[in-house]
């Protein structure tokens, strides 16, 4: 098991056996992954014998006859273009076959992800900052993409090389030169760990600092409003350049960190490729060793390094991607507090009958209910009324299992809330909830969210009977109509209408309004109340509500203060009583 990493803080340790999780995801395309090891051998083969061509060519020319001077080196120029050709062709059908891997073990992977940030808990999403968590998301991803394609084909057949080079040297030209190929090898990849494994803590702080930037900047603009009120746009710009400084300063410890490493790197190779150069020059000069010999070691050392230069690129990107991946990953390790149980069922809820036994939760060390009990028989209308605070929300955030209860059962239609699949129990509520929410779609499609495969006229029945109608003719696309992210072209009113039209459409059997009409105006209200109590024909009704005029033909009224159910009754019984709901009553009437 990871650490739990989450986005606010450092990780404190790369596990490599991120590879590992990452095997499953190649292994729906084995034939392709294997098709794609082979070409890469081949093409290293391919690779490796092109100096052996270039040292024929050149000992050709140096010795040859006239007549020689014509046909051979012409021979081994085609010889030497066809190798190179070989070595492209097969390199690039290499990358073909495994391209689908990689594309589909990404889009594996996201949608893993995806799926599993929808199944974790209220609590979570209530802590999380959308920016950073986007930007560690499409991190992971880009991370994945390069960890598979690199680790595959730039570091294996790199070291593949490299036995080959020494082993090729070794035999040809004795232990100076392939010891010293080796050492220099060996000197570069612990340089490179050693110097990468320093400068990592720079990477991550570059990468938290941008992460915080995105954060900053999308927060603020979705805030954009709020910003607008207040005058803040300096404030926010100031905020922002703030969270750019920092992500500057880290950038620039990066930099710096980078070429000290491609500093201590080059100077192996130029340390190496001077010995090598030397001690060939010398062989050739005391006839040990042909002008071919030399041009072949020399080729060597040049196809060696230049690879290995790029080997310690591919490793500090590795070492950032396995930074990236395992952020991604430790989403996938958060389990979530709300899951369904081993025999979860799911029944058909028809009646929507809904009881409260005992209820209490708190969240953390605040109480927030206490031993509240209720029924609402299927086909009644329960209201529940009180100061803000009270914990009407709780009520709704329980019974969708956004939380679980720490006392007391919650059933609908005889079933435990706890014992049904979370898709069921949610499928047999239909919310108008108080802060209504809609994607940067079309107004049709916003509305036809509460049940998507509905038709288009189904949609434009609940829009009828939402009354937003004479609102969508006044449009000049109509039901085509974009409403802005997060709805910002409409106004709370007629937003509040869109969910009321959405939870029409859905036909759940328990209908719960939480603040359904706290948006509109009084004639609005009025039009809406007579829609509603037409759709709640039929429907269990749960209102949560603030304005006490739009409850009053509920069939019973629960007063909450305090997390506890105080008084209950209906509108005349509660008025009698003269206690909490006639105070609430007489404030709210008063001119």
């Amino acid at each position: 098991m990871r650490p739990t990493l989450y986005f606010d803080g450092p990780i404190d340790k790369l596990n490599w056996h991120v590879l590992k999780l990452l095997w499953p995801y190649l292994l729906e395309f084995k034939g392709r992954v294997i098709l794609a090891l082979a070409c890469l051998v081949v093409a290293k083969m391919a690779s490796v014998g092109l100096p052996f061509v270039l040292k024929q060519l050149v000992d050709t020319l140096s010795e040859a006859s006239v007549e020689q001077m014509i046909a051979v080196p012409i021979a081994l120029v085609l010889a030497y273009g066809s190798l190179r050709l070989l070595n492209t062709v097969i390199s690039e059908v290499r990358d073909t076959l495994f391209g689908r891997v990689t594309e589909r073990a990404i889009r594996r992977l996201g949608l893993s992800v995806f799926d599993h940030l929808h199944r974790l808990d209220l609590a979570f999403h209530l802590e999380r900052r959308t920016g950073g968590l986007s930007r560690d998301i499409e991190r992971g991803t880009s991370g994945v993409s390069f960890l598979m394609r690199f680790m595959v084909f730039n570091i294996v057949p790199t070291l593949l090389e490299i036995g080959l080079v020494v082993g090729i040297l070794l035999y040809n030209y004795g232990w100076a030169f392939a010891l010293i190929t080796l050492s220099a090898v060996v000197a570069y990849i612990l340089f490179s760990i050693f110097a990468t494994e320093w400068r990592t803590g720079f990477v991550r702080e570059a990468a938290m600092a941008d992460s915080q930037s995105n954060t900053r900047a999308i927060d603020s603009l979705l805030n954009y409003e709020t910003v607008k009120y207040f005058n803040n746009e300096a404030y926010e710009s100031e905020q922002y350049d703030h969270a750019l400084e920092r992500w500057e300063v880290a950038k620039r410890k990066n930099r710096l960190s980078l070429f000290a490493l491609n500093a201590g790197q080059a100077l192996i190779i130029s340390l190496a490729m001077t010995l090598m150069l030397a001690l060939a020059a010398t062989q050739v000069s005391q006839g040990a060793m042909t002008i071919g010999d030399f041009v072949l070691i020399n080729a060597f050392m040049m196809q060696l390094f230049m690879p290995l230069n790029f080997l310690g690129f591919v490793y500090r990107e590795i070492r950032g991607a396995l930074a990236n991946i395992e952020r991604m990953f430790s989403l996938l390790d958060r389990q979530p507090k709300i899951e369904d149980g081993p025999d979860a069922t799911s029944p058909q809820i028809a009646q929507g009958s809904l009881k409260f036994e005992g209820v209490s939760f708190r969240y953390g060390d605040r109480p927030i209910l206490s031993d509240v009990s209720f029924e609402i028989p299927a086909g009644h209308k329960v209201a529940i009324v009180g100061d803000s605070g009270a914990g009407k929300s709780t009520i709704v955030k329980l019974l969708f299992r956004f939380y679980e209860t720490q006392q007391g059962t919650i059933t609908i239609d005889g079933h435990d809330t706890k014992a049904l699949t979370q898709h069921a129990l949610r499928s047999a509520i239909a919310i108008v909830p108080q802060d209504t929410v809609l994607f940067n779609d079309s107004l049709m499609e916003n509305i036809r969210y509460g049940l998507p495969g509905a038709s288009d006229e189904q949609v434009k029945a609940a829009i009828e009977l939402a009354h937003l109608s004479n609102f969508v003719s006044q449009l000049s696309e109509g039901w085509h109509t974009k409403v802005g992210e997060r709805g910002l072209k409409l106004s709370g009113g007629e937003k509040q209408r869109v969910a009321i039209a959405r939870a029409i459409l859905k036909g759940s059997p328990l209908l719960v309004f939480d603040e359904a009409t706290s948006s509109l105006d009084s004639h609005s209200e009025q039009a809406i109340l007579n829609a509603l109590k037409e759709m709640a024909k039929g429907h269990t009704s749960l209102v949560i509500a603030h304005r006490l005029s739009t409850v009053v033909d509920a069939d019973q009224i629960l007063v909450l203060s305090q997390g506890k159910i105080v008084e209950r009754g209906d509108h005349q019984s509660l008025l009698a009583a003269d206690g909490l709901y006639k105070k609430l009553w007489t404030v709210q009437n008063q001119h």
